[in-house]
């Protein structure tokens, strides 16, 4: 097997090293030059592995922490009255929502206080 599917064979065992090139820190060339000098084996590939694992976590710790549980039952309770009022306005009975027009016109004279 030659130096270059070997390292497509080491790449596909290590997806982690996929989401460094996706995130534009590292090119494949850079993790070709890393493989073609150390090989599989060095130590040199461990801040590309452990970094990975831990980063997700980590992020996940401090998304709980930041959480206010009483905020999002507030904004749960708002979203919950905007439901009902949508609600209530589209099942009225059209009928009851339409304006009381009189037969007669009022006479051009009269205003609206008279």
């Amino acid at each position: 097997m030659d130096k270059k599917e070997e390292f497509k064979r080491f790449v596909k065992s290590h997806p982690e090293l996929v989401t460094y090139v996706r995130d534009k820190k590292n090119t494949w060339q850079d993790f070709y030059e890393i493989y073609d000098m150390y090989g599989e084996d060095d130590n040199v590939w461990n801040k590309y592995k452990d970094e990975d694992r831990t980063l997700p976590l980590a992020q996940l710790t401090d998304i709980v922490k930041n959480i206010n549980i009483d905020n999002i039952q507030k904004h749960i309770g708002n979203a919950q009255k905007i439901i009902g009022v949508i609600q209530e306005l589209t099942t009225k009975n059209p009928t009851s929502m339409q304006v009381n027009i009189p037969k007669t016109p009022r006479p051009i004279t009269k205003f609206f206080g008279d």
